[in-house]
């Protein structure tokens, strides 16, 4: 399931995913984050590109202020990614001014994700994430074009107007050879101080898109203040909260995608070899 240039731009990476959105405020980044400090709690060696050039919100989300290193490595300067909570990052909001837009064409941006790539020494990882930027435009389509990928998540939420964009989101990848690893519902429900729940958004969606596209549900996800709060401050909730009923949903996620992984990895090798 790896990309024509894994070896050559992430020799040590095992498996890279994109965390995606068909559109914005569905809470992709906050997913993205909690996704990869639950990897690490599981023991895996975790890494996370903020490839949202045009809004970075990884070093807000994991209380992150300073400039990545440079060394030098074989006649070169290369960049080493900052850690946070044993996790590998590396964004653009760790280079401009958080006050600053950043105003970039698409092969820019795209450029820009390659050198997070080519010119970070990421070392051995077992997942290195890519927090996407939502939607399904030239951008998106030049980046997941430009990367090496295993595959990808599609971040939604119940309601019917995400899961038009989810739905899209998904048939992008699937039109540029990416596979879709599985689907994650954000947002799901509130929980209710007497133990109710409250389908907020409709209840339910992202399950039902995952059957009709034959694709995997990795969990769901409820809306809970703790959640915004710990990315308000830096800290992931599986963090700051790590016996709360978010954290619990979003280790179990996580261990849903290694499962799907493993899985896709064992198909792919017990593939009939196709003599030319």
């Amino acid at each position: 399931m790896q990309n024509f240039n894994q070896e050559k731009l992430l020799p040590g990476v095992k498996h890279t995913i994109a965390v995606s959105s068909g559109k914005g405020g569905v809470g992709k980044s906050t997913v993205a984050v909690n996704l990869a400090a639950a990897l690490v709690k599981e023991g895996y060696k975790t890494g996370l590109i903020d490839a949202d050039i045009y809004g970075p919100s990884i070093p807000v989300m994991l209380g992150v202020n300073e400039h990545p290193k440079i060394t030098r490595l074989n006649g070169k300067n290369m960049l080493l990614p900052v850690v946070k909570y044993g996790i590998k990052l590396m964004s653009i909001g760790f280079m401009v001014d958080s006050k600053d837009a950043v105003i970039w064409r698409g092969p820019m941006a795209a450029s820009a994700l390659k050198q997070f790539m080519s010119d970070v020494i990421w070392d051995e990882l077992d997942f290195l994430l890519y927090d996407m930027p939502p939607g399904t435009g030239d951008i998106q389509l030049t980046l997941t074009q430009s990367i090496p990928l295993t595959g990808s998540i599609i971040v939604t939420t119940p309601q019917e107007i995400s899961l038009i964009d989810a739905r899209k989101g998904a048939k992008m990848f699937e039109k540029v050879n990416v596979p879709v690893l599985g689907i994650i519902e954000n947002m799901s429900y509130y929980k209710l101080p007497g133990g109710n729940k409250e389908y907020i958004f409709g209840q339910g969606g992202g399950k039902k898109l995952a059957d009709e596209l034959g694709i995997n549900f990795l969990g769901e996800i409820p809306l809970n203040t703790d959640i915004r709060i710990g990315g308000d401050e830096g800290k992931p909730v599986v963090l700051g909260h790590p016996d709360s009923e978010e954290s619990v949903q979003f280790n179990n996620t996580a261990r849903n995608l290694v499962e799907q992984i493993k899985t896709a990895d064992k198909q792919q090798v017990n593939q009939p070899v196709i003599e030319i």
